[in-house]
């Protein structure tokens, strides 16, 4: 048993200790779903659409009025006949009625007022997922700015190993009298430049992390290593983003809008049963308290409208077409800046091939000037030189490289194909 709860100890850990110091760019879209405050929307409006549709329902439930009256006349009806002594009423008169209304017939508004409800939630929730959504953006941003700054770091660290080997030698060269006596002062320069240059990147890839971890939710360790996507892009034309999805609901809610005002001409046939007790009752001769009461069906309908609802249903045909319009500027739209990113990725794959080819070149300039320092041809000032060029077409290829995973993140959150 202590075996086997060692060994699930462990597993716990492995797993928690990779969870927090490894962290991918889909699981910084997962948590900026599920932590930005905007998606604490999804719980309210459900809880709304739940309230909302218990509050239509209770329509279908006999409704209840209670009325109660007592007035005093200045003059009350009198029957003149002759020869019959028949009592007036009284001036003071008392009422009170309840009244139980059940809807019997109302040609389905209430199941299409539960209808409209749903899509409308749905209109609210699809509202919030493109909000949400339109942040992945920001997300590959920041994500790719911290990959960027790792490599910088590591580039600077290894320049920063190949300058203290390099200052060894100089030293020695220095003692052995074959080069100046200074030349071991212009790398330890450099390597202090280093040393400033870490600094800012640590400092940079700080406020970074702030702000992806702000956004998504999460609490980011600033060790925690930043996991390179391995991204493809799909070479299918149809865009899969929510603002479609919220297209169609707006439609469709504009359908039911329709559907209601269609069944708002139907007959509505309600029953209803009144119990009365008061002075006078129902009985108007009876001259005292008694008790009542009525049952009976009431039918109503709107016969005639001018054609009112026929030209309302008519206008929510264009609010149809205005969607359909601001749909069709939408794809325009992506599918012209996914055109302008692919263009932009085929550039930075050609300017990476160059990168390549230039870091080739240079590295064997710095193996050369690096013979030459040895053998006392060049100053370290010339060695230095070089090296810094080198340095700088490496750090372009690392951007260029970052650039194009980034432009890659960004065609795919565009056309819709991110998690």
């Amino acid at each position: 048993m202590k075996a086997i709860y060692l060994f699930g100890l462990f597993f716990l850990t492995t797993i928690f200790g990779y969870s927090q110091n490894t962290l991918s760019l889909n699981e910084c879209y997962e948590g900026l779903k599920t932590n930005y405050p905007l998606a604490k929307q999804h719980a309210i409006l459900e809880q709304q659409k739940a309230v909302e549709l218990s509050a239509i329902k209770a329509k279908t439930l006999p409704q209840l009025n209670l009325n109660a009256q007592a007035t005093y006349q200045s003059d009350v009806t009198e029957v003149p006949v002759l020869n019959i002594d028949i009592e007036p009423l009284n001036n003071d008169q008392y009422r009170a009625t309840l009244t139980a209304n059940q809807l019997i017939f109302n040609g389905g508004k209430i199941k299409a007022s539960q209808g409209l409800q749903n899509t409308v939630t749905d209109r609210k929730q699809q509202e919030v997922e493109v909000n949400l959504y339109q942040l992945k953006q920001r997300v590959n941003q920041l994500y790719f700015s911290i990959l960027l700054i790792d490599d910088q770091t590591k580039l600077l660290n290894v320049r920063e190993q190949q300058l203290n080997s390099k200052l060894k030698e100089v030293k020695s060269g220095i003692e052995n009298g074959v080069l100046l006596p200074t030349s071991d002062k212009v790398i330890e320069a450099e390597l202090l430049k280093i040393l400033q240059q870490t600094k800012e990147a640590t400092n940079n890839k700080s406020k970074l992390i702030a702000s992806l971890s702000s956004l998504i939710g999460v609490s980011i360790p600033v060790e925690t290593e930043f996991q390179k996507p391995l991204l493809s892009m799909n070479a299918s034309s149809d865009l899969n983003r929510p603002e479609l999805g919220l297209f169609n609901l707006r439609k469709q809610e504009i359908g039911q809008q329709q559907n209601i005002l269609s069944k708002s001409l139907v007959p509505e046939l309600k029953g209803f049963a009144t119990g009365g007790y008061g002075n006078p009752g129902l009985n108007m001769l009876e001259n005292d308290f008694t008790s009542y009461y009525i049952v009976g069906l009431k039918l109503n309908w709107n016969v005639f409208d001018w054609n009112g609802n026929k030209k309302e249903r008519q206008a929510l045909d264009y609010s149809k077409e205005l969607i359909s319009n601001q749909e069709e500027v939408f794809r325009l739209n992506t599918n012209t800046a996914l055109n302008e990113q692919k263009k932009e990725i085929e550039t930075l794959e050609s300017t990476i091939t160059i990168d390549q080819q230039l870091i080739s070149l240079q590295q064997e300039v710095v193996n050369t000037s690096e013979s030459q320092l040895r053998n006392g041809v060049i100053t370290t000032s010339g060695y230095i030189t070089e090296l810094t060029k080198l340095h700088e077409t490496e750090n372009l290829f690392n951007q260029h490289k970052t650039q194009l995973e980034l432009a890659k993140a960004n065609y795919n959150t565009l056309k819709g194909d991110t998690k």
